[in-house]
């Protein structure tokens, strides 16, 4: 049986690697584990717990303003004890934060194979996303296995010098994860009604934006500009906005500051993903700097402005799903208004076909590992 360790450490990589742990969970030819690093520790918990995912190994690295050194450092000293207690034959890491680069490095390290769950996006600038813009090409440069979101990825992957045998086109895990908690809420009258109660204040004669921001090169001045375009927008009589807010005090201290008690806006505490995903149906348009929100919204027919001023998830871009904007007043607001007033344009935006997958990415990944196996 092949040996496979699951790494991660925050809820995004939580989200999208829990359709593939539960498939592997329930599959004959491996032995699974999982180790979190807990990078972010009460966001990444709220998800083992929605996916009855107790970690085997918890290297619990989270400290108070802790650097992406320390990150790293705490990381591969951590894994370094459960490489040695498990002697994993793979380490399967999600995306391109700095868990997945420690633990791709860590396990080179050890001559153990890594297999990267999307793989293959790309700014091409390296301080945008920064760190993950080179988190991403530096677990590529390490990797034994790429499975692709999308053909661009794998396109990516291929100019880079990856040989074409060792790239899988999956879609997206996070396709697989949404669709099946929107089917969860859907046929479930109980969890949907508890789900309307922890919103008393959506008004459903009203259009609601939905905002997420939590990137590092938005914080500061761009956060900032992100907040008074929403100030604006929620001036508008028709317009209610929602924003869960990062915990981290470098997006909530401005976020509160510029925009606790204003009318027409509610700042949240993080959600979980189910009360999220509920909120993302919900919604009329999304705000947002998260790129799995730049994946899954468009599976819900929901537009997204991008408030960066790059993207990885060219896709989207290229599909109409979404539209990049970056953190400019007025840039933000002039994209956001035409949606909200033209409707041709948005029903543009939200029926536009999503390219990030079906539903069927984890079967994918789990299939390729077997045949890896029987090599």
């Amino acid at each position: 049986m092949m040996k496979v360790l699951v790494v991660f450490g925050t809820r995004p990589e939580a989200i999208k690697l829990a359709p593939v742990i539960k498939k592997l969970t329930h599959h004959s030819a491996f032995t699974i584990k999982t180790c979190v690093t807990a990078q972010h520790r009460s966001m990444l918990d709220q998800v083992l717990s929605l996916y009855d995912i107790l970690p085997d190994y918890d290297l619990d690295i989270m400290m108070a303003n802790q650097s992406l050194i320390d990150i790293m450092h705490r990381v591969m000293n951590g894994l370094d004890e459960v490489f040695t207690q498990f002697q994993p034959d793979w380490v399967l890491v999600q995306g391109d934060t700095s868990t997945t680069f420690a633990a791709s490095l860590a396990a080179f390290y050890k001559k153990i194979s890594v297999a990267h769950i999307e793989a293959g996006l790309r700014t091409h600038n390296t301080y945008s996303p920064w760190p993950e813009e080179m988190n991403r090409q530096m677990t590529t440069r390490i990797s034994n296995l790429h499975f692709a979101p999308t053909a661009l990825a794998k396109k990516n992957l291929l100019q880079e010098g990856i040989a074409e045998d060792k790239i899988v086109v999956t879609g997206n895990t996070v396709i697989d994860a949404l669709l099946e908690r929107v089917d969860y809420i859907q046929s479930n009258e109980n969890i949907a009604l508890k789900l309307n109660q922890l919103f008393p204040f959506l008004d459903e004669k009203r259009k609601l934006i939905l905002v997420t921001s939590h990137r590092r090169e938005n914080f500061g001045k761009g956060l900032e500009q992100v907040c008074r375009a929403l100030l604006q927008l929620a001036s508008r009589e028709e317009v209610q906005v929602v924003y869960p807010v990062h915990l981290n005090p470098n997006i909530s201290e401005p976020v509160n500051a510029l925009l606790a008690n204003k009318k027409n806006i509610y700042l949240l505490n993080p959600l979980d993903y189910l009360p999220f995903v509920y909120l993302m149906m919900k919604s009329y348009l999304i705000i947002t700097d998260s790129g799995g929100i730049q994946e899954e919204a468009p599976s819900l027919g929901k537009p997204v402005l991008v408030v960066r001023d790059t993207t990885e998830r060219v896709e989207g871009l290229m599909a109409g799903t979404t539209k990049l904007v970056g953190t400019n007043v007025a840039s933000i607001i002039q994209h956001a208004e035409m949606l909200l007033d033209d409707s041709e344009k948005y029903k543009e935006m939200s029926m536009a076909s999503n390219p990030y997958g079906d539903g069927k990415a984890a079967y994918r990944i789990v299939e390729r590992l077997q045949n890896e196996s029987r090599v």
